[in-house]
């Protein structure tokens, strides 16, 4: 792991830039995963400054992106949440990325980013939702969350080279949102074997005002149960993998296998093909 003004790795087959900032997360235990990559360099920054790489000139050196931020909304003790559009220039920067082919992998909590900018839920193709909101013309509750689920991972295409190594399924720990995934917008990885159903899982918007594991007056229709897929956006190929909340996760040998291979499919020829083509 290096930071930007930190040390070069000139045996490395790819480059990674690691964005982080604004879910608490393990450190140690998160980084771990990216220390233990042999031939993979990374480079963390920190949200804000992370903003600044969001240009095809700024990104030149990184073969992936991966996002585990979550921008663009401030938690207040009590109440509603403050939600800040991205700046002008990060939209722009980010856009022509987008257009120029540039390989993401969003991880987790990332899918709540930037609300107030509907672009970016289009995006990944999904949205984690604090406050009810309108997705797509349509109203929407507030996503659920639950915490230590353990569940059975399947992969739906086992010839994916994003699955590749867990194509037979495993047994994970994590946490599991009941959240808004646009499926007929993306290419199905992972689903779980969770019931994603209301009762399942607690309100976000009561969470953040202090009342955890609730679910008063709160209800959500029954939800998608893919826990990872695909897409393109401009000529970007994208991975969107729910999983990955704490250091049980962390240390998963199918969470680490898909991570890698998320990142190498990204960063490859045949994946930056695939998102040109139409």
């Amino acid at each position: 792991m290096r930071t930007p003004m930190g040390f070069l790795r000139y045996d490395a087959d790819l480059e990674v830039l690691l964005v982080t900032k604004g879910h608490p997360f393990e450190r140690d235990a998160f980084f771990a995963v990216f220390d233990a990559w042999r031939d993979i360099a990374c480079t963390a920054v920190e949200q804000p400054a992370a903003q600044a790489f969001f240009t095809p000139e700024a990104a030149r050196p990184y073969d992936a992106f991966v996002l585990y931020d979550m921008p663009g909304i401030e938690f207040r003790r009590g109440g509603a949440p403050r939600l800040h559009p991205p700046p002008p220039d990060f939209v722009k920067g980010f856009r022509e990325l987008l257009d120029a082919g540039q390989g993401f992998v969003f991880l987790h909590h990332a899918i709540a980013g930037w609300p107030a900018w509907p672009e970016y839920a289009e995006i990944l193709g999904g949205s984690f939702l604090y406050e009810p909101a309108t997705v797509r013309g349509k109203p929407r509750p507030d996503s659920g969350y639950r915490h230590g689920v353990t569940h059975r991972v399947s992969a739906v295409d086992p010839d994916h080279p994003v699955v590749a190594g867990v194509a037979e399924g495993f047994e994970i720990e994590d946490e599991l949102y009941l959240f808004e995934a646009f499926e007929d917008d993306i290419v199905p990885l992972l689903r779980s074997d969770y019931a994603f159903v209301g009762e399942n899982f607690f309100s976000a918007a009561l969470a953040i005002r202090g009342e955890m594991h609730s679910r008063r007056d709160w209800s959500h229709p029954p939800g998608t149960n893919l826990v990872g897929w695909a897409r393109r956006h401009g000529s970007s190929p994208i991975v969107y993998l729910a999983m990955g909340d704490g250091p049980s996760a962390y240390a998963h040998p199918a969470f680490r296998r898909l991570l890698e291979n998320a990142v190498r499919w990204v960063a490859s020829p045949e994946a930056h093909a695939w998102a040109r083509s139409r």
